[in-house]
């Protein structure tokens, strides 16, 4: 099938722009993707159906399957990307320039091009031949609200043994990563005239003292907890955004600070969340009603893979690399919901990923390739 030629698929995905942002600004449809991966894996005897997301106008997840039955493999990959930095990229974002053995481009690892890879790891295998089926998933916007893999976890219409998400580990199987967290902390107190404090509520003043009770829960988290599989071993809280007041004369009638946390598989979101609440509360004590707490996005959790995993074990064998914990993360624990072991296993270096000149480096396609190949035949043949 001479369309379904390594560098042309790479070639034809990345120039289809699909950026999911929360700033309608830069924010895209993924359906073109969606549909291009469904041609490909239609071409190779897939059974592809492509759903819609409620509520999601323009976003849709591709599941594409071959053989019979429950069980067998899935392998899952996102088709968006984040936006990019116009002035900071050398080369054009849609098209993929060959130089010096990299392929550079948007979502050359982050992560459109690793269903190119599948793609190539199928070429040599006789699908005919499977006694446990392949599946196939690609989501939407991962990169935001993770509304697709979430989608699919809510459903629970796959029953995979096992999953693989071709996320850039540099072909390191990934077997635990941290949650994420976007909180709001709102503290509304009332305006008036600077010349006498005392005729308004300050709600800097307020936020100041809320400040210093999320810096000793971020201390407390440091000392109570730890574990030693990740670089950064405790669940981090880190304050990220503050904005509040509009004039030196007028005392602050509102302030918002926006902070980040990282939950551990030990230290799960709703924990965090009653954490900071209880940090939080000597400021409802004194001033009532004041203070709201929101989430900015839906919390992401942790993600572990269980030490005993056979998976882990095929991809340690077939990669030739130890398996890691890492800090970023990954649409894994959504996946994980199925049922199935579940590790994060793709090329490229997540050190390439949401920057300017984004690249593959050609080195990792045969390895990859071989990778694929064989935890394919090892579940599925």
């Amino acid at each position: 099938m001479a369309n379904l030629d390594f560098f042309s698929l790479y070639k034809n995905i990345i120039a289809i722009p699909s950026i999911s942002s929360t700033d309608p600004r830069w924010d895209q449809s993924n359906e073109a993707v969606i549909r291009l991966l469904a041609d490909w894996f239609g071409q190779l005897g897939f059974q592809c159906e492509v759903t819609a997301l409620p509520d999601l106008p323009g976003k849709f997840n591709l599941v594409a399957t071959i053989g019979q039955g429950e069980g067998g493999l899935l392998l899952a990959g996102h088709t968006d990307t984040v936006p990019f930095d116009e002035g900071a990229w050398r080369k054009d974002p849609f098209k993929v320039t060959e130089e010096g053995n990299r392929l550079y481009g948007l979502g050359t690892i982050d992560m459109k091009g690793f269903f190119a890879f599948i793609v190539e790891a199928l070429k040599e295998i006789d699908l005919k031949t499977l006694s446990k089926p392949l599946r196939i998933l690609a989501t939407a916007d991962e990169e935001t609200t993770m509304a697709g893999a979430r989608a699919i976890a809510a459903a629970a219409e796959l029953k995979p043994d096992y999953a693989v998400i071709g996320e850039p580990t540099g072909l390191v199987p990934v077997v635990a990563h941290k949650g994420h967290m976007s909180e709001a902390i709102r503290i509304t107190g009332r305006s008036g005239h600077s010349s006498d404090p005392a005729n308004g509520v300050n709600a800097l003043e307020i936020m100041h003292q809320a400040m210093g009770q999320v810096l000793k829960l971020q201390h407390s988290l440091k000392e109570k907890y730890a574990d030693h599989r990740f670089a950064v071993p405790q669940p981090t809280l880190n304050l990220g955004y503050i904005q509040g007041g509009d004039s030196p004369n007028r005392i602050c009638g509102c302030c918002e600070l926006h902070i980040d946390m990282r939950p551990t598989p030990q230290v799960g979101p709703d924990e965090l969340m009653g954490m900071l609440k209880e940090a939080l509360s000597p400021i409802e004590i004194h001033q009532p009603g004041c203070l709201h707490l929101q989430h900015l996005h839906e919390p992401i959790p942790a993600y572990a893979c269980a030490d005993d995993s056979e998976l882990v074990r095929e991809a340690e064998r077939a990669s030739g690399r130890a398996a890691e914990s890492v800090n970023y993360c990954t649409e894994a624990p959504f996946i994980q919901q199925l049922g199935c072991e579940t590790i994060v296993l793709g090329p490229g270096h997540i050190a390439q990923a949401h920057q300017p000149d984004e690249y593959l480096d050609l080195s990792f396609v045969k390895p990859t390739t071989r990778v694929l190949q064989h935890l394919i035949r090892r579940f599925c043949l």
